[in-house]
């Protein structure tokens, strides 16, 4: 079995910024195909014109609100027009909002579900559709598709500012395993990967000058330190490539052994 994904065609959502970026960038230094997705348009026009001039030809963007149904459909069409097949969804774009649980106003726990759960449920609905579609005549045997979610150990921790995030990722989990069951038969594999502390985006922001929260989170990860962006990359190439086409509705955790310990008073991230 391989952990090549050369030439494989990905399509990464959340891909301006922090993991998303990470591992899109990964993949196209893997040698695949990939489409780099996200709201920021003017970032991802950034990114995309950092990347060398070799790998032009295997990089595209598609800028738009995923929580819209049409937007899905767009985004999928782009993908085809670009590069004729889809192999490959990361689930990357998820938000992280804290909130007063006593609190009704905002409606925390209703936006988290819907950027959360229902974009990348919607995703990988019609994406799976399209891996369906042009796996036909194809040898039964082979992979047809890898759809990987993000997701948090916030799934199984209590924290009472992160309800709406912690219920929100354990709904990921939920998905990705019912999705794993329904999409076998297609061979094709859905996983999950739960994250710990990553320096993403929203944890920069989190942390800011604030040392002793820096302090607190590696305090209570067993290998004292906040992982980066990439080694979440690495993970997600491996549950991409067919060297791990029996693995299927697990949620692989990456956070440093924090979820071995009592760490309670520590958002999870």
């Amino acid at each position: 079995m391989s952990f090549s994904i050369a030439g494989k065609t990905a399509v990464v959502t959340g891909a301006a910024n922090g993991v998303g970026l990470a591992i899109a960038r990964h993949f196209v230094a893997r040698g695949a195909n990939v489409i780099f997705a996200d709201m920021d348009e003017e970032k991802l026009n950034k990114e995309i014109g950092e990347i060398s001039d070799d790998d032009e030809g295997t990089t595209g963007y598609f800028a738009g609100d995923l929580r819209e149904k049409l937007t899905v459909a767009n985004l999928l069409s782009a993908t085809i027009d670009r590069f004729d097949r889809v192999d490959i969804l990361v689930n990357a774009s998820r938000q992280m909002l804290a909130a007063d649980p006593l609190r009704d106003e905002d409606d925390v726990v209703g936006k988290l579900i819907t950027q959360n759960l229902i974009t990348p449920l919607r995703l990988t609905q019609s994406f799976a559709k399209r891996m369906i579609k042009q796996a036909e005549g194809a040898d039964d045997d082979a992979p047809v598709g890898s759809i990987i979610n993000l997701s948090s150990i916030a799934a199984y921790r209590t924290h009472p500012e992160l309800l709406a995030y912690s219920v929100s990722s354990a709904a990921v989990d939920q998905m990705t395993r019912s999705m794993a069951v329904a999409l076998a038969p297609h061979r094709i594999r859905v996983n999950a990967i739960a994250l710990g502390s990553v320096m993403s985006a929203s944890l920069r922001g989190a942390l800011g000058e604030n040392e002793d929260y820096r302090d607190s989170i590696v305090d209570s990860t067993p290998l004292a330190r906040i992982a980066s962006p990439t080694e979440l990359a690495e993970v997600a190439q491996f549950l991409a490539a067919e060297g791990s086409s029996f693995v299927t509705g697990q949620i692989l955790t990456v956070d440093g052994g924090r979820s071995l310990v009592d760490a309670a008073n520590v958002p999870a991230h």
